[in-house]
């Protein structure tokens, strides 16, 4: 459903109550194209997860509003400290009086208490969450792709993992739910960029996110991906360390 005419903006359901929203910024404004998304969980206590960076903010709360009234948000979670992660973050807790920031106990530390207008929900490795129908596993995975404070949220019931700036796609047309292949496109990026860290524990990290078996990839830059997560993260993992 699309949500803004003008910046194309849309929102569409990747799992059930799970929702991508979606903005695509065209190839005159960054070089070869790019999305911006977030993830909207609703259930009795909504999760936002990604707020996009603050010139997005009226973009992104039209799309929340088109499914639920934004000060109804109860957290607005984000992998790690980044401008697209949680550049709009004060603006959504100064709509939604009872959210709270959600994200590792190192980011709290380190960055999000010291910004945020109230203290962060900190999860440590491996803590649930309840949102209601959904229940919400926070897995701390330090410079994985970047960041000391990265890590990533594992929805249970729909076996969703948003996976930040994992499998990162380029280009501004994407469909919200692929069955395609999104690794090839995104160590294209990679290969291009090289925004990932050098750590050492690429396997190790990389298997502990697959051995969720997640069903379905919540990618915050391109497509959505549904399939067999656990094997294309560990052939991510194998490319990482570099392997074929």
């Amino acid at each position: 459903m699309e949500t803004n005419k003008q910046s194309g903006t849309t929102i569409n359901e990747i799992a059930e109550s799970i929702y991508r929203i979606s903005t695509p910024v065209p190839p005159e404004t960054i070089p070869g194209g790019f999305t911006f998304n977030q993830f909207l969980v609703v259930d009795e206590a909504p999760l936002l997860y990604h707020t996009g960076p603050r010139k997005m903010l009226p973009l992104v709360q039209e799309a929340i509003n088109a499914l639920i009234p934004v000060n109804s948000l109860r957290y607005i979670g984000f992998s790690h400290y980044e401008a697209d992660e949680c550049g709009s973050l004060n603006n959504f807790l100064e709509m939604a009086p009872n959210a709270e920031p959600l994200c590792s106990k190192i980011a709290k530390m380190v960055s999000v208490d010291d910004i945020a207008i109230r203290p962060a929900h900190a999860l440590a490795d491996g803590e649930e969450l309840s949102l209601g129908t959904h229940v919400v596993r926070w897995i701390d995975t330090p410079h994985f792709p970047h960041a000391w404070g990265c890590g990533h949220l594992f929805e249970k019931t729909t076996k969703t993992l948003f996976c930040g700036d994992l499998f990162t796609q380029g280009g501004h047309e994407h469909e919200p739910l692929t069955t395609s292949d999104i690794l090839e496109p995104s160590e294209q990026m990679r290969g291009g960029l090289d925004y990932f860290s050098q750590t050492r524990l690429v396997h190790e990290l990389a298997e502990k996110l697959a051995i969720t078996a997640p069903q379905v990839l919540a990618c915050m830059h391109g497509a959505s991906w549904k399939g067999d997560g656990a094997t294309l993260l560990r052939q991510l993992g194998g490319r990482l360390a570099g392997g074929v």
